[in-house]
């Protein structure tokens, strides 16, 4: 069976229904889905730490102690909505996407909860309204965020179009990547101090588009790839677990999103702080979201040749190298200007923009892969494992993060860092992606077993198996 045979495919009947064959608008719609998980996300990341630090006056320290917490409870939740999911049946709308429409009010009212400063209240109330706010909305972003991951399995099988479609994901992360890290900054910053009121009616406007995204999303996409429950054996969690952990292909992506998850949310929250303390250049920011978009649209009309002809393992481990190379560069150049470190920088963001895009595919391997090998179909499952090691990712960036920015001596009540901790921050912004882009080089490039080679030929075999046991 060659590949295009095995996207011919597509057509199927659900429950009775024709689903077209797959095409642009599932593309956009999926699109469409990560704009709305990245409105709130990418805000989150980028500024939530300096509000609870400039706007509550939290103790850096004890906010990476918040953020810890909460990222390792939300990892348990997605693996427990996972599980949940898979136990479910398709309905007329899939299996997955139904989760979306169901779960998005909830997680966007929560997001905006997150932002909202009462003056004059107790820094034990403070305290406490991160705490519960973050957690409340990290359980939320599970039940919208596993079954929209999941989705991309079952929306082809077709290995390049998966990598389209992780590709069309990311590029919607990228366009919300365009208000927050361009328009936001420009909007929530006052004379280079965080303006509480502001940040808060940005959060109320990007919850309103999130909800449009998401309803979207799930009018625009379809799921055909369906594996009838009546003819896959059951596994218990232990069984599944037991699988994973015998996966190699599983086991060094997602070690791999683990690292690259901690390093680039560290540099997310850190870049705040570089260029409000070490630069005393917000505005600078913008450019900076500017430049990490412009790359990522050069980059993507790139990937699909790119992978159709060397691979997603192959192009991803190269751009990693240069990434890595361009860090530890940027790190023995400490008498840069703003626009000089940008400008270096953006060699790092093209070149890690191959990973970005194709990450996602990598994932959709690993749950065919686990099928294969096992013979159960457990899309949310395997997603939900791999969400919950990015969720650990989070919480030891944010505990890293939290912790580092103390370390390093930053004190939200002084008007001029000390140069310790400017050197501090500089270093944390630098060498430290550098040595973990270096490391998921050596992890992707070296371990990870599925070459372009094999990865389409495990899309062919098990199209073969599947038909095999369906007779």
């Amino acid at each position: 069976m060659s590949m295009t045979q095995l996207e011919t495919t597509q057509t199927v009947k659900v429950q009775g229904q024709t689903k077209r064959p797959f095409g642009l608008r599932d593309k956009f719609g999926y699109l469409l889905g990560d704009c709305g998980n990245d409105f709130f996300f990418l805000l989150v990341s980028s500024y939530l730490m300096i509000f609870y630090t400039d706007v509550f006056h939290i103790n850096a320290a004890a906010v990476g102690v918040i953020f810890f917490i909460a990222r390792l409870w939300d990892g348990f939740a997605d693996v427990a909505w996972g599980r949940y999911i898979d136990s479910r049946g398709t309905t007329k709308h899939g299996k997955f996407k139904p989760w979306i429409l169901r779960m998005s009010l909830p997680l966007v009212v929560t997001g905006i909860l997150m932002f909202v400063h009462i003056p004059g209240m107790s820094n034990g109330f403070y305290l406490a309204w991160a705490f519960v706010t973050y957690i409340v909305w990290g359980t939320l972003y599970s039940t919208v965020s596993i079954p929209y991951g999941s989705m991309a399995s079952v929306i082809t099988n077709d290995p390049v179009e998966r990598t389209t479609l992780s590709t069309w994901r990311t590029t919607g992360s990228m366009l919300a990547g365009i208000l927050i890290g361009v328009l936001a900054p420009l909007i929530i910053f006052v004379d280079n101090k965080l303006d509480a009121n502001r940040l808060f009616m940005t959060a109320v406007i990007f919850a309103v588009i999130a909800i449009a995204c998401y309803f979207a999303c799930f009018k625009l996409t379809t799921e055909r790839v369906v594996v009838q429950s009546t003819e896959k054996k059951k596994g218990n969690f232990g069984r599944s677990f037991k699988h994973l952990m015998k996966n190699k292909p599983f086991i060094w992506v997602v070690t791999s999103m683990l690292i690259v998850t901690v390093s680039s949310l560290l540099v997310n929250t850190v870049n705040t702080y570089l260029f409000k303390e070490y630069f005393s250049n917000t505005e600078a920011l913008s450019l900076v979201g500017l430049v990490q978009i412009a790359t990522m649209i050069v980059a993507v009309p790139l990937v699909k040749p790119l992978v159709k002809r060397f691979g997603k393992k192959e192009i991803s481990a190269a751009g990693l190298l240069i990434s890595a190379l361009t860090y530890l560069l940027l790190f023995f150049l400490k008498d840069l200007t703003a626009i000089q470190f940008i400008l270096i920088s953006s060699v790092s963001m093209f070149s890690f923009s191959f990973f970005g895009l194709t990450s996602w595919a990598f994932i959709t391997d690993v749950i065919d892969y686990h099928e294969y090998s096992t013979g159960l179909r457990e899309d949310a499952t395997v997603f939900s494992f791999t969400a919950m090691t990015r969720k650990v990712g989070q919480a030891l960036a944010g505990g890293i993060g939290g912790f580092a920015i103390a370390l390093v001596g930053y004190d939200a009540t002084l008007d001029v860092q000390t140069e310790a901790s400017l050197s501090g921050i500089y270093s944390l912004s630098t060498l430290v992606p550098g040595i973990m882009y270096f490391m998921i080089f050596i992890l992707l490039g070296v371990f990870y077993p599925l070459n372009k080679q094999r990865t389409n030929q495990l899309a062919i075999d098990l199209a073969e198996k599947r038909k095999l046991e369906q007779q």
